[in-house]
């Protein structure tokens, strides 16, 4: 493994984009205005509530519940994955709840139909005519849960609605109400029953989420809550606090959170690095770096900022394009990972100051 690293380094270190000239850094440096220019109070205060409510159920997995909430802040889906019984479902429920919006829970079975999603036109005796009836995909929040256990026609029945955020039915198009946010559970794929996302429905997820298990204090404090429950509904301690119309306001502060020019150039360096490197046989598309600048605004504006620095981009690297690239079958057969690759780009990259 270490002459794998080492091979790593030496191909990421061709790479390197040729250092700023101190006179372009002057140049940047001026431009920057420490001073908001956007009042993000109400929105930190809005996360702040998310997060206690959260918490009051779930137990660590703090990365996990940032990446959601910036999820819904960069206007984006995200994709959680990890072994049965890690909290991942509770935790999108628990979210949902903690948001005064409309929310749907869909479980994918291999059985399930395109129809039993969107909907479907029924002829309706009385009138003559066909009425369409919405599925369970008509809502703001949307639980799809274990999602690599239906087959390809039914995952090709979410492309439309979670890239434009509407459904055509029978020539007839049918918008989805804001804010629409999916978020998706999976098992690992080594799991039996399970099928492989198409890379072009991973594409449309902003995050693909790891989840591992809790250490041994977390484990503690899970079986110390659960036994003072008594009888007791977890999800009742949570209330509601954020409307849909504070949501859309938030996620129109996000996008005006300003990034600089030469941060631009560094998202745009990592990504063409991933379409370089030896090691990945399918780079990042040019909506990988659209997803990575939207998400380090989230980050920025969750850290009370109103302007991105490289640690929001690095920060949004990892979940953006984990589940976008994909290892060479030799190099997976050597237990190398995407996510391995991918911080060894990082590294690579020079950052911009």
């Amino acid at each position: 493994m270490t002459d794998i690293n080492n091979e790593l380094n030496e191909n990421t270190e061709q790479n390197k984009p040729e250092e700023l000239t101190n006179s372009t850094a002057e140049t940047n440096a001026e431009d920057i205005s420490f001073s908001n220019r956007i009042d993000l109070s109400e929105l930190k205060d809005g996360i702040a509530l998310i997060k206690t409510e959260i918490e009051k159920v779930i137990v660590g997995q703090k990365e996990m519940i940032d990446m959601l909430i910036a999820s819904i802040l960069a206007n984006g889906h995200s994709l959680i994955e990890g072994v049965p019984g890690v909290a991942k479902t509770i935790s999108a429920k628990l979210l949902a709840k903690s948001l005064d919006i409309d929310f749907s829970r869909i479980q994918f079975t291999p059985d399930l139909m395109p129809s039993d999603i969107l909907g479907t036109s029924v002829f309706n005796m009385k009138t003559s005519e066909f009425e369409f009836k919405e599925g369970p995909i008509f809502s703001n929040m949307i639980l799809i849960d274990e999602i690599n256990r239906a087959p390809a026609k039914t995952q090709a029945a979410l492309f439309e609605v979670m890239e434009e955020r509407q459904i055509t039915i029978d020539g007839n198009k049918f918008k989805m109400d804001l804010p629409f946010i999916v978020l998706a559970t999976q098992n690992p794929v080594e799991q039996e029953g399970t099928y492989r996302l198409p890379e072009a429905q991973l594409d449309r997820f902003l995050f693909k989420i790891d989840i591992d298990y809790p250490n041994l204090d977390e484990e503690i404090e899970i079986l110390t809550r659960e036994q003072n429950l008594k009888g007791d509904v977890k999800t009742d301690q949570i209330a509601a606090h954020l409307s849909k119309a504070q949501i859309n306001k938030f996620q129109n502060l996000v996008e005006q959170v300003r990034i600089e020019s030469h941060l631009l150039k560094y998202i745009a360096d990592i990504i063409v690095n991933t379409r370089n490197n030896p090691f990945l046989y399918l780079g990042a598309s040019p909506r990988a770096s659209i997803a990575i600048l939207r998400a380090s605004k989230a980050f920025a504006a969750m850290s009370g900022r109103d302007f991105v620095t490289p640690e929001d981009i690095k920060r949004a690297a990892i979940p953006v394009l984990q589940h976008r690239v994909i290892v060479t079958p030799e190099r997976e057969m050597e237990g190398i990972t995407t996510k391995q690759i991918i911080k060894q780009i990082i590294e690579a990259v020079e950052i911009p100051r």
